[in-house]
């Protein structure tokens, strides 16, 4: 093979691989963003924006107009509201149901001059639903989520008819887990920088996690990488507020915590610092599942929290 052809044959290649790592990730995120569009409408689910003071925040919301009572769920930390899809099925034919985009997260903006400690993100929550025209409803939350769902629960008393701490961050935990482990070595594993250190995260958020082609697991790592230095920023200000566990007693709506077993961010032990501070919390753990329950199990934890619900109407 003549010189010229050799090195068009490589440039022909070289191209190609660039097409390939540019454009490969790519087609996994239009297929994700096309199958969560495709299920949320199966799922009478809609996307509709929120204006609050400082963001836009961005949510689906479903149900019938004339449903008495309100679910809205809260996604954790450097997640989003498509972990709530299946689970939110579930309620959409008896509940008004509201899934946020936290500021920073999903669909709405990140903006470096807002504050993101969970006390500031639950008085978003309470924007929101002052923009909807929603006077109280039961607040679910996973991780992050949780930690603001019990600050609603204790800030905002009067708003909450219960709420469901998922795997909730906000107490000092008994025993380390993975992740505590992790952070103590000054390695946090939210901080991806390349797609393998991505899979070994996504391996640490749940125990029985849904399957997803690999391009889709490509994409989602290169949008952790992306969004590493805002990130950075939310992590900073979310664990800079202050722990709840002092608190916990003055928490007088009804909860109920659930918790994966198997969680490798949050450990299990957790579950029964929350239990034992909050008067008359309720507890529900699955041996088999991981941080995420509702993602993992979403038709398990969703007939545990309904039946929650069905006692404190």
């Amino acid at each position: 093979m003549k010189k010229p052809l050799i090195f068009a044959v490589i440039a022909l290649l070289a191209s190609f691989a660039l097409w390939a790592t540019v454009t490969y990730p790519r087609i996994g995120g239009g297929l994700l963003h096309m199958a969560s569009g495709i299920e949320t409408r199966l799922y009478g689910l809609h996307r509709a924006k929120i204006d609050i003071s400082d963001s836009q925040m961005m949510s689906w919301q479903g149900g019938p107009q004339d449903a008495q009572e309100t679910v809205i769920m809260i996604h954790g930390y450097s997640s989003e509201k498509t972990v709530w899809m299946r689970f939110a099925s579930h309620f959409t034919d008896k509940y008004q149901v509201l899934i946020l985009d936290l500021p920073g997260h999903g669909e709405t903006a990140f903006d470096p001059s807002l504050k993101y400690d969970t006390v500031s993100q639950a008085q978003r929550v309470v924007e929101a639903m002052d923009a909807l025209g929603i006077k109280r409803a039961h607040i679910v939350g996973n991780s992050m989520g949780g930690f603001i769902a019990a600050q609603l629960a204790l800030r905002h008393a009067n708003r909450v008819q219960s709420a469901v701490l998922v795997d909730a961050a906000g107490v000092v935990a008994p025993q380390e887990s993975d992740m505590a482990k992790m952070l103590a070595t000054g390695r946090n594993p939210f901080e991806i920088h390349n797609r393998d250190e991505f899979i070994e995260f996504y391996a640490m958020t749940m125990s029985q996690p849904p399957w997803l082609p690999r391009m889709i697991l490509d994409y989602m790592a290169d949008d952790y990488i992306i969004r590493r230095e805002s990130l950075i920023r939310i992590f900073q200000d979310f664990h800079n507020t202050g722990l709840l566990d002092k608190h916990l007693s003055d928490i007088n709506v009804p909860i109920l915590i659930l918790w994966g077993e198997r969680d490798r961010l949050l450990h299990i032990s957790s579950a029964a610092i929350w239990q034992s501070g909050i008067p008359n919390a309720e507890l529900i753990t699955y041996p088999e599942l991981g941080h995420m329950p509702m993602l993992e199990a979403p038709r398990k934890s969703a007939e545990d929290v309904l039946a929650f619900f069905a006692k404190h109407r």
